[in-house]
């Protein structure tokens, strides 16, 4: 311990430290990669990739042109979910614009809608739907169909509707029915920017931290720096930790801003400890930088490490249930989905923060992420070494 605490303490070190931190100050554009790149990239994924569809472009044929149709009408524009692009009179034309793409759905009103409505008969309004994206068309059934239920629940509303039956002794059960109450816990608003937003959060911590540990080991040895380091009287270990300090430090600034406007912009809830967070950020920022210091001993240019991380980020990412869930990665996947840094940190930010689950039901999860980090932060110094020898 006492050895530990001179080896951090000795004036080599802090020389190192001072000389990196220096280098970094002077290098703005790395600076300015800490900030406006994971900002940018934090607000615009979290917006993009959000599973929630709204505002489809809904085509209208009325062949009733009566009250009764116009109300339907209106209640399916009225919500988020469709927005009138239009009336078409033929089924040639609206199908033309839905192949066309300037409308996502279309539904047909039949002429005796009105008249079969009061007349107590059921009406069958056909919606056609767009199913290039299957998703898409799918949520848009789903949305269409919770319209038309709220739409006929009116509809019975609107009048006394009763009907008596005359029912015999040997008719009556004690049978009874069961009914189906939803309740939806964590997230009662069903935001579907919590998901993406922390899972988002993971993703540019190893990303970054890759991406930035590469470019500057590389950046320094293509300036012959590392060959003048060598000639210091400072040991191997005190170089790899003079490399590895200001970008964690910087890193970590980071991930407080990131923090911040997960909070602040996208109001997602923090009911869990700030600890078990931060924690597990740093352990993530770890393992980006240990990834592109492995990344960096195996390039010998700044376009060959970020080239080879094209090649590792975009498979992390994938793989990582981060933006999509987990469950509905391909089976032959799911092994690279249980080592993946980027899920695990995902489901401590998610957990932590809108759950508030603490470390007691996290520990697995920090478990593998630990382990994920010391195997690359420990292949990181052994490459790093092996090149400084």
């Amino acid at each position: 311990m006492k050895k530990l605490t001179q080896f951090f303490l000795s004036y080599r070190l802090r020389a190192l430290l001072r000389k990196e931190f220096a280098q970094i100050r002077r290098d703005r554009r790395l600076a300015m990669s800490l900030i406006i790149p994971p900002t940018l990239q934090l607000l615009l994924f979290s917006l993009v990739l959000n599973a929630t569809v709204s505002n489809l472009k809904l085509g209208i044929i009325d062949d009733s042109r009566t009250p009764e149709s116009r109300g339907l009408t209106s209640t399916l524009t009225e919500s988020k979910s469709f927005k009138l692009a239009g009336y078409y009179y033929s089924v040639e034309k609206l199908g033309d614009a839905i192949s066309r793409g300037d409308i996502d759905a279309g539904v047909l009103i039949p002429f005796s809608y009105a008249k079969d409505l009061q007349r107590g008969r059921p009406v069958t309004v056909q919606l056609l739907l767009n199913a290039m994206n299957a998703n898409t068309a799918a949520i848009a059934q789903g949305y269409a169909e919770g319209v038309i239920q709220t739409y006929n629940a009116d509809l019975g509303n609107g009048g006394l509707h009763a009907k008596f039956m005359q029912v015999s002794v040997s008719d009556i059960s004690h049978r009874g029915v069961a009914r189906l109450s939803g309740a939806f816990l964590y997230n009662p608003g069903l935001v579907g920017s919590w998901f993406v937003v922390t899972g988002i959060f993971g993703l540019l911590l190893i990303l970054n931290g890759s991406i930035v540990a590469a470019t500057s080991m590389v950046k320094e040895r293509e300036a012959g720096t590392i060959e003048q380091l060598l000639m210091s009287p400072a040991g191997t270990y005190e170089i790899i930790v003079a490399k590895i300090a200001p970008l964690f430090f910087l890193l970590f600034l980071m991930v407080l801003f990131a923090t911040t406007m997960i909070k602040v912009v996208f109001n997602v809830p923090f009911h869990g400890s700030i600890i078990v967070l931060l924690s597990g950020a740093a352990l993530c920022v770890l393992s980006g930088i240990g990834i592109g210091t492995v990344i960096a001993t195996f390039t010998h240019s700044a376009f060959q490490a970020q080239l080879t991380s094209f090649f590792i980020n975009p498979l992390l990412t994938t793989a990582s249930g981060a933006i999509t869930p987990a469950e509905a990665i391909p089976a032959w996947l799911q092994p690279l989905v249980r080592i993946n840094p980027i899920r695990h940190f995902s489901v401590i930010a998610r957990s932590s923060m809108i759950k508030g689950s603490g470390m007691e039901t996290l520990w697995p999860n920090f478990l593998v992420l630990s382990l994920f980090t010391l195997i690359m932060v420990s292949a990181s110094v052994w490459r790093f070494r092996k090149q400084l020898s």
